[in-house]
This record gives C-alpha cells, structure tokens and sequence, in this order.
C-alpha cells in the first residue's frame, strides 16, 4: 500500500495529475472498466446543474432513508472532511473504507494519471459496489456532478434519472460563456430513452434540445409538475407515470431559502418519476423535507452572535443569498449591524458576487483562503471600494483570525454573514459555535 493515512493519500492525489482540472472521460472509465466492478444494478440518480444540487441530493437522500431504502451519496466538494463526500445511509465512510478504496484504485490505474475529483468518484464507485455485494445492498445510488456534466467523471455512470437544477454562469472556462453552452454541457448526464427532470422553470432552451435528442421522457418545472404555496406549508402537484398526481400539506423544507421550494418541488417529481421501483409515501416525503440535512446553505449557527454560513460563490447563489438574508432580517426583526466576512477564487466573477450584497453589508472583513487560487485580498478591497466608496473594509490574514475578530467585536443583535467560497465557510465554520 502506496499509504496509510488519508490525509497522506490526499496529499499525493492533488499532485498526481498535472492540472487540478482535466475534464474528460477517457482515462477515467478505462480504470473503472479495469477494476471490473460489480454492477450498480440499482436506479441511479444523477444531479446535475449551477446551483441547487446539493440541495437535491440532500433532500433525495433524506426521503429515500425516511421510505426505508438503503442509499449511496456520493457529493463534492466537502466542507469540514473528505469522508463527507461519500455517504451509504446518511453516514459517512471510514478512513479505513477510502483508504482500501484508494489502493485498489491506485494499483489498477497502473500508468494512468488521474485528477484528485477522479481518483474521489472512483472511490466512492467502488466503495458502492462494494456495498452492493453486502447484506444489505444499496436500493438507490445519488451521485452529485463536480463540474459540468457531459465530461465530468460522474458521468462515466448511466443514470436512470438525471435531474438537472438551475443553470447560471460559473466555470466559463471549462463550460462555456452563455447559459445556453453550459446548458448543453449539463445536459450531457442525459441517457437515451431514460427520464431527465428539470427543476428551473427558465432554463436554458438546450437543455431541452438535449433532452429531445436523448428521446428522454421529459418531467419539466412549470409544465409536467409544479408547486403552490401556502401558509406554513406548501403543495405539489404533477403528471407522475400514470397520470396527475397531487401532494397537499407538504412542510416547508427545512433548509432555508425561497430558491429551496423549487429545488423541493424537483425532487419531488424524481420521487414520482421513479416511484414503479423505488415506492415512496406521502409521509416518508413529509419526513424527508423536514430532517435533510446541508452544511453551508444559510446555515445559522447561533450562540453570543448569529452567524450564517453560505457557500455562495457565483452571481445567482450571492442574489439567492441577499434575498434569504433579507427576508431572515425582516422576520427576525434584527437590530444589530449586519457584518461580512468573504472571500472567493480569482477564477469567480468577484463583482457580480459582492454586488447583491452592497445594500446589506454595513461593514466587510476580507481574508485570503488557504487555496492557490485564493483572490488578493487588495483585489477584493479594490473592487469593495469601487463598487462603494463608503464600504468600510477591514483585512486580515486568515478567514479564521477575520472570524475571531469578528466575534470579539460583535455587539447584541449584529449577524455575520460568511460566504463567497466553499473554503471560505469551511475555515470560518470550522470555529464557528
């Protein structure tokens, strides 16, 4: 064995492959058709889009335990520990089941260089076929795209579902400039005569197109299924495989966010779509919505201040933020000043990120992350103070010493608000109470 911890074999795999991104998926499924896997003989439900995945797949996995179903999760990136990533029934696997994992992978790649996302999906593939083999085998697999769709690793996969959540501008430089080009590029975890959801009601005219192609059976937001809303609650209505179905009395989904009732709504329609062999109830849904669980989506953590932890990091997840953020304010009939901490890639469109929250924010402190690909923080001040003058900005030189400081300082009432990366939420959270 190549090593023996997981820290040391996560270490390696980010300097095994000469670029931290290579989209393809030919070396990919020449070591998995290696391994000579076990079959993942089971519906295999792949999501797929800009924003929103998580969500779903949070949500899928909650409702298919609360019907009784063993699950497989595989999901990325992690927040606090790699173990995250891959899931069979809400838990996360062993040091020990990825560090088997990663051994076999790395004997039967021989020559064959792969990315760090490569090396995970390979691992969380076998650890599942593996599990499929146990007595009691996994009835449902979830596996969440890392990037893109079409020439993402996942997508070496036939899924028996895909469904794809909304579409906005992110990762231009591997996916394309316009919403139509990324589109199409999700699309690509569509599969012939199989069923694809989409759960934007705009999105992108490609998508669509793709599903055409793919002669997909098509469940569509706003057309074949949608959702109402009602006081405390909300209801769900659609054309399931037999025809119209309804699902009155549902509860507001426990994560937060007006954006969370169309990502409900979506996985509810998978749930239907599917329910020949996967049976599901009203209540194992009722129960699902209420006890799913996701780090970093308007996550309030509350102790001598509150805080809220979001991972938004591209122009829609920041606007979705600012309107959650909003409404939390105005419910909450909040006093106190509304402090931001952020930080960001360079690769991440900075201005469309910061500007939805300019109106909220009454003071920003800036850090860089612990990423090679972190932003100057004279460039985040920089366009801070472009973007308004009168922003007050404080710099430091970590996430975590910004956050500490923050804390000292608050005063009754204040919020901090920690977003703009997934590494940004992971420092600051890794602290936060």
């Amino acid at each position: 064995m190549r090593f023996l911890t997981l820290n040391d074999w996560l270490s390696w795999q980010e300097t095994l492959h000469p670029s931290e991104i290579e989209l393809g998926l030919e070396r990919v499924k020449n070591v998995w058709e290696s391994i000579k896997p076990n079959q993942l003989n089971v519906p295999v439900i792949t999501v797929a889009g800009t924003n929103g995945k998580g969500s779903s797949i949070a949500f899928l996995q909650s409702i298919y335990l609360a019907a009784g179903y063993q699950v497989g999760t595989y999901t990325s990136p992690h927040l606090y520990r790699y173990n995250e990533r891959i899931c069979i029934n809400g838990n996360e696997v062993g040091d020990a089941q990825l560090i088997q994992a990663f051994d076999h992978i790395d004997k039967a790649r021989q020559a064959t260089s792969l990315t760090y996302f490569e090396f995970g999906t390979l691992a969380a593939l076998s650890i599942f076929a593996i599990a499929m083999q146990s007595e009691r085998p996994l009835d449902v697999i979830l596996l969440e795209v890392g990037l893109g769709g079409r020439l993402d690793a996942v997508n070496i996969i036939d899924a028996d579902l895909a469904l794809i959540t909304s579409i906005d501008l992110d990762h231009q430089e591997w996916l394309g400039n316009s919403k139509e080009q990324i589109g199409k590029e999700k699309a690509g975890v569509f599969r012939e005569n199989k069923i694809c959801v989409i759960s934007d009601p705009v999105s992108p005219s490609s998508v669509e197109q793709y599903a055409i192609q793919c002669n997909c059976k098509r469940y569509r937001a706003s057309r074949e299924f949608g959702y109402s809303e009602a006081p405390g609650q909300w209801n769900w209505y659609g054309h399931g495989p037999h025809g119209k179905v309804n699902k009155t009395g549902l509860p507001k989904p426990v994560l937060k966010g007006q954006q969370q009732l169309q990502n409900a709504s979506g996985v509810v329609m998978v749930v239907e779509a599917l329910n020949e062999s996967l049976p599901v109830s009203l209540q194992a849904i009722r129960e699902g919505l209420l006890n799913a669980n996701l780090g970093g989506r308007f996550e309030i953590r509350q102790d001598k201040v509150t805080t809220i932890l979001d991972v938004a990091h591209n122009p829609a997840a920041a606007q979705l933020l600012a309107n959650t953020l909003s409404e939390y304010v105005k419910a909450n009939a909040c006093g106190g000043q509304l402090r931001c901490l952020f930080s960001i890639l360079a690769d991440k469109n900075m201005t469309e990120v910061l500007s939805p929250m300019q109106s909220l924010c009454q003071q920003w402190s800036i850090a860089p992350l612990q990423h090679p690909r972190s932003a100057f923080v004279a460039d985040i001040k920089n366009e801070l103070l472009r973007l308004n003058p009168d922003n007050q900005v404080e710099s430091y030189d970590s996430v975590a010493l910004a956050y500490e400081q923050l804390v000292a300082n608050a005063t009754s009432g204040d919020i901090i608000v920690v977003f703009g990366s997934f590494y940004t939420v992971a420092e600051a959270g890794s602290i936060a109470v």
